[in-house]
């Protein structure tokens, strides 16, 4: 499987999309805050988390610059593809 974001995907990767899909929302949780907090520290993931309740969010806007230079097509296929496995 290829992606325009990450290229080839290899099989740690598939293996880690694999265990996330049967996580519960706290787990969900807890490995969201972990990462932040394994790729800001500490101080900065909390300002993260802080500034997503405080600050009004476009979530249009982001997927836009998500999904720039992507066909409609080529998203539905990355989806269909990431919930196969």
């Amino acid at each position: 499987m290829t992606s325009k974001l990450s290229g080839p995907m290899s099989v740690t990767r598939r293996l880690e999309i694999m265990r996330t899909k049967n996580l519960n929302d706290a787990e969900i949780k807890f490995r969201g805050i972990e990462a932040l907090n394994k790729t800001l520290g500490p101080a900065a993931a909390l300002r993260f988390l802080t500034m997503l309740h405080r600050e009004p969010t476009d979530y249009v806007e982001i997927s836009r610059k998500l999904y720039e230079g992507q066909s409609i097509e080529e998203i539905f296929e990355r989806a269909r593809e990431e919930w196969k496995e």
